[in-house]
């Protein structure tokens, strides 16, 4: 059996501003690029653009820093103003060095800053170093959100992944990496399972939506490629509805903490 998946990154996304429908723009951009959305399709965004348009853009100038802030600002060489708000986005602080905080975000993934982002910013008012952009209120609903607007638009059964880039531990560089999901199996349980050679596999599970946040990111890029939206025919599980708390590691299990 021939086994294939395409990526296609949705060109023409205009930049999202507080209020855009997402539903309405991807929709467009769907036909705009000659895109029929299929029964098995997933699209995958960019969470910037998801923020953005629910309007999570946050003015440092207006944040008045806790004492816990103060100290750790301090302590990595941060703006007190801008730890503050990973402490409010964050269930707990992990690790801190100077130019590093790696915290539990609320929704339980561990990351750099809670995912707060001064990159590809743009602010209201003011000084523009002052804004910064924090993650979707609930990744998961966003991404529900977005997929229930395409499915009444287009009728068929489609799967919405919202990603971030995120570091990890022992490696290098940032990957792409889900953080709501709607529609797409988060995780994909393989015990049970034969292997080539009849052993029953024992402990493999697939982190399938991080596989395809990792694909799409490649396509996507990192600076100013203009590129946050990307369109998956070819995902080989079925789609069955999900939630990101699939991925979440149970503390007990956790190593690295």
């Amino acid at each position: 059996m021939n086994v294939s998946m395409t990526l296609t990154a949705l060109q023409g996304i205009p930049l999202i501003r507080p209020g855009d429908d997402l539903g309405e723009i991807l929709w467009c951009a769907l036909m705009e690029n000659g895109i029929t959305l299929q029964d098995g399709d997933v699209l995958v965004i960019a969470q910037k653009i998801v923020s953005k348009a629910e309007g999570r853009l946050v003015n440092l100038s207006e944040i008045t820093p806790s004492a816990q802030a103060e100290e750790l600002a301090r302590l990595t060489n941060k703006d007190a103003r801008f730890v503050e708000l990973v402490l409010r986005e964050s269930r707990a602080v992990l690790r801190y060095r100077p130019g590093t905080l790696i915290v539990e975000h609320r929704w339980g993934f561990v990351c750099a800053n809670a995912g707060i982002d001064h990159s590809n910013v743009e602010g209201l008012y003011g000084n523009p170093e002052d804004w910064v952009l924090l993650l979707p209120e609930d990744p998961d609903a966003s991404a529900r959100r977005i997929r229930a607007a395409l499915r009444e638009r287009s009728g068929v059964n489609l799967g919405v992944l919202i990603i971030d880039s995120h570091g990890r531990a022992w490696r290098l560089g940032t990957v792409g990496v889900c953080i709501g999901v709607a529609g797409v199996p988060a995780l994909v349980d393989l015990r049970g399972h034969p292997d080539l050679f009849g052993y029953q596999l024992r402990v493999t599970q697939v982190a399938a939506a991080d596989e395809l946040a990792a694909a799409a990111s490649l396509i996507m890029g990192q600076a100013d490629e203009k590129r946050p939206v990307v369109h998956v025919r070819g995902f080989p599980y079925p789609l069955r509805e999900s939630s990101f708390s699939e991925l979440r590691r149970p503390e007990e299990q956790d190593l690295f903490r």
